[in-house]
């Protein structure tokens, strides 16, 4: 922290301009060594015309952007230099404040600066490069909601209800005298808990929504060999990603493709025919068919409408016969000789891929399944990541506990330590507490110069 670092933060290759970053105690005065204006006395939250210059030499021609902290991004007195794209003359500016004093910053040591000086908390943290890496709208909007602080306040609103009911819950241990205080008696502490586990659950279930948007959503393609998956994948996609032919078997591999339904990433696996055989090579395959659709989120089971469903058929539709099933019969434009068990129970969409009659319907149904609707909007704020998922399922585990010791007529003094294990649950998703090894992990998966 008492070093002054430096670092490119833009893509390096060709383009306008590229910006060279500078943060630490020394910054002004190392940018200002090597540049032929006096940065010294100008005021904060300023840019300044003119040259980088090294050993008589003018390097670049330059706007520097000066920012005299604390209201800057580490807090730190940070200086931007932006000079003219290209890999040479960004990567000579860098050598320069190398050479000059400047330490090469490691990945994502700006923003863990910003977090350790207070600036954000760590759930923000995680959320600027949610941002960075975001891959669809959705994504976008959820990771800015989080770095501008939306999730932070309701997880900083149920802390502090548990934190009041500790303070209370001490006050009358140890000063049973005090009868002006608040007497938390069990039904009170059924009121408390009852407020808690709401506010949780919607965190909970919001965090189901929070993976959706920022990773996508797997659906595997599977059914028989020549059902048409292939081609029901490259009329998704439009494009020809996988070869199809009438040769049952043609694809003997996964192939994957994505598209965005609702800014949300929808990743198609199209897998390999199930079916007994005796190729080795098909086998694989088969195996891997299999694997993919006991992984996915989403089954897309495929029929032809023009053939009698099989015993292998039956057994597919039954296994993954689920809330996450959707049935697509295909090859409606042929003559039907599928008949449907009686027992199946989910909806059934017909289509074809002559006509590309069907496949809106199909889009619907998956975003009815996943109920994009409802969880895309503006101010959508989710937890996203395992490290934020796994904490806050153990926060409300705790509190379930607590609920559970409540109902079981357990003293309240014993019911405090579930309630004290829940608030630092989730002090550990904001970085309320945290371990340095923790946060060295979080920010050395950031890019250099964030």
């Amino acid at each position: 922290m008492e070093d002054t670092i430096c670092a490119i933060s833009t893509s390096i290759g060709i383009g306008a301009i590229s910006i060279v970053r500078v943060t630490g105690p020394d910054a002004i005065k190392i940018v200002d060594s090597i540049f032929d204006g006096n940065l010294t006395n100008k005021e904060t939250h300023t840019i300044h015309y003119g040259h980088i210059k090294y050993n008589n030499e003018v390097i670049d021609e330059v706007l520097v952007m000066l920012m005299r902290g604390p209201k800057t991004y580490t807090t730190e007195d940070t200086v931007e230099i932006n000079c003219h794209g290209g890999k040479s003359t960004t990567e000579k500016v860098l050598e320069i404040l190398l050479a000059n004093g400047c330490r090469l910053a490691e990945p994502g040591e700006f923003t863990k600066r910003a977090f350790l000086n207070g600036r954000i908390n760590l759930l923000e943290a995680e959320s600027v490069n949610d941002l960075i890496v975001a891959k669809t709208d959705a994504a976008r909007t959820l990771a800015i909601n989080n770095v501008d602080g939306i999730l932070t306040k309701k997880i900083r609103n149920i802390r502090e209800k548990i934190v009041k009911i500790l303070a209370n819950i001490e006050v009358n241990i140890d000063y049973p005298e005090y009868q002006d205080e608040v007497q938390v008696t069990h039904d009170l502490m059924d009121e408390y808990l009852t407020d808690i586990t709401k506010e949780l659950k919607s965190l909970v279930d919001g965090a189901r929504n929070g993976r959706i948007i920022k990773e996508g959503i797997n659906i595997a393609i599977i059914g028989r060999p020549n059902v048409g998956k292939s081609s029901i994948l490259n009329h998704l996609l439009d494009e020809e990603k996988a070869i199809v032919t009438d040769i049952p078997g043609t694809t003997r591999d996964i192939v994957e493709g994505s598209i965005t339904l609702n800014g949300v990433a929808i990743n198609f696996i199209d897998t390999a025919g199930i079916r007994e055989t005796d190729d080795v090579v098909e086998k694989i395959g088969v195996d891997r068919s299999k694997r993919s659709a006991d992984q996915a989120d989403i089954v897309l089971f495929v029929a032809n409408n023009n053939e009698k469903l099989t015993k292998e058929d039956l057994e597919l539709l039954e296994k993954y016969d689920s809330e996450n099933l959707i049935f697509f019969i295909n090859k409606s434009d042929l003559e039907q000789k599928i008949e449907i068990p009686g027992n199946i129970s989910r909806e059934i969409i017909w289509g074809n891929t002559v006509d590309v009659n069907g496949l809106d319907s199909l889009k619907n149904a998956i975003k009815n399944k996943l109920k994009l609707d409802s969880i895309i909007n503006k101010d959508m704020s989710y937890l996203s990541n395992i490290r934020q998922i796994d904490l806050v399922n153990k926060a409300n585990s705790a509190i379930e506990n607590a609920y559970a010791s409540l109902k079981n007529g357990m003293p309240i003094d014993m019911i405090e330590i579930d309630l004290r294990s829940a608030w630092e649950y989730l002090g550990e998703i904001i970085g309320e507490a945290y371990e340095d090894e923790l946060v060295d992990n979080i920010f050395s998966n950031f890019c250099l110069g964030k």
